[in-house]
């Protein structure tokens, strides 16, 4: 839960950079909802002719806080409402408002659904320059933008290296898991695809792009690994100890976690990594569609991509934006093995009923040496899982 207590007071702490975030929360006059959940920024307007900006998002209060402190400092006349939500309830609630939307701007990670959303016409073109120029990989038409670039990592305790070799990629996670399968019982841990959105993402995207994902599926059920629901759930387990080895986390987060406990070592795979990006776009009908466009113009500008890159653990895809945090530095270092989630209707074959349940039959076949169905079958898929952004 976000506390914004906490996060002014890290403010403060921290190097001179990010003091002078806090001189900015302070000058902007930023209002934290006092909400239990605090899941509402506002910036209010300096002109006294304003115009309103609303925005839903799933970008924690810490990550999105530095865009809209930027934006509004050089768009002063716009006030802004961000309203941070849980990806389903984001999409229920846009959803809900299709013919009388209140949001102007809407921004989240579940790449299906908000694809879903834009397919469905509740969309509307970004005309401008910028919007043209963005790179095609990152958006579709001129109404969904990728804006974030985050890769899909491995972490494992820095005390593996006494036992044996941390893998640095799909391929050597294979390899330790069938030389190694008694030692690494239960020590290993990824998602649950048939319980989270987020892990039945990237097992499609794996089955895609790697005829070995099956291989390494069995693999990790041969060797009983341990499956939750969460990013968080995993790195809990890894910095306790339970877990050695964590498989397919959002790279975002381990960031964040890892700086923090340095018994853990974060792993962009080597021979090929999938990245995700947070997707936004502009409503149809929205209430100040003058105000979504310049706000989207500057997700897309190169100021509030290099504040993604150096400010928040998102990464920046701006093909001018250059060093850590970048879409160029990844691809520098591991070239064609970046392997972004494609933008397009690929994404609705996660939203299709009947090849997801296709899909988990075979994940659970593979996985069938799993100690928590030793005892009986495996379970029937459950229904289609929230998007989730864990």
């Amino acid at each position: 839960m976000y506390r914004p207590d906490l996060f002014i007071r890290r403010l403060t702490t921290a190097p001179h950079r990010i003091r002078h975030l806090a001189g900015v929360l302070l000058a902007l006059t930023l209002l934290v909802t006092a909400s239990a959940q605090a899941r509402t920024l506002h910036f209010t307007a300096d002109a006294e002719s304003s115009q309103p900006l609303t925005i839903y998002g799933v970008v924690d209060p810490p990550q999105v806080y530095p865009l809209l402190a930027d934006f509004h400092q050089r768009n002063p006349d716009i006030a802004i409402a961000y309203h941070n939500l849980e990806t389903l309830a984001l999409h229920a609630r846009v959803l809900q408002e299709r013919d009388a939307p209140r949001a102007d701007v809407i921004m989240s990670p579940a790449m299906p659904w908000q694809y879903q959303l834009a397919n469905e016409g509740l969309s509307a073109p970004v005309d401008s320059p910028t919007a043209a120029a963005w790179p095609s990989w990152a958006r579709w038409r001129q109404e969904l933008f990728g804006f974030t670039f985050e890769p899909i990592v491995m972490v494992y305790r820095r005390d593996l290296a006494t036992r044996m070799p941390p893998p640095e990629s799909h391929a050597e996670l294979l390899s330790l898991l069938r030389q190694r399968s008694a030692e690494l019982s239960h020590r290993v841990v990824t998602y649950d695809p048939r319980f989270s959105g987020a892990g039945y993402t990237y097992a499609i995207e794996d089955a895609r792009i790697s005829a070995r994902y099956w291989d390494l599926v069995e693999a990790l059920g041969h060797a009983h690994s341990e499956l939750e629901t969460t990013t968080a759930a995993m790195l809990e387990g890894l910095s306790e100890g339970r877990y050695w080895i964590g498989y397919n986390l959002i790279g975002s987060y381990v960031q964040d976690y890892v700086a923090e406990h340095p018994e853990l070592a974060m792993v962009v795979p080597k021979d090929y990594a999938l990245v995700l990006q947070r997707l936004v776009m502009m409503s149809r009908n929205a209430p100040h569609p003058v105000a979504a466009q310049r706000f989207i113009d500057y997700l897309l500008s190169a100021p509030a991509q290099r504040l993604l890159a150096t400010r928040t653990t998102l990464g920046a895809v701006h093909p001018s934006i250059d060093g850590l945090g970048t879409a160029a530095d990844l691809r520098k270092r591991l070239g064609e093995a970046i392997r972004p989630v494609q933008i397009g209707p690929g994404l609705l074959a996660t939203l299709d009923t009947l090849k997801r349940q296709t899909l988990l039959e075979q994940w659970q076949q593979a996985f069938k040496n799993h100690s928590t169905y030793a005892d009986g079958p495996l379970a029937d898929p459950s229904p289609l899982p929230r998007p989730s952004q864990e």
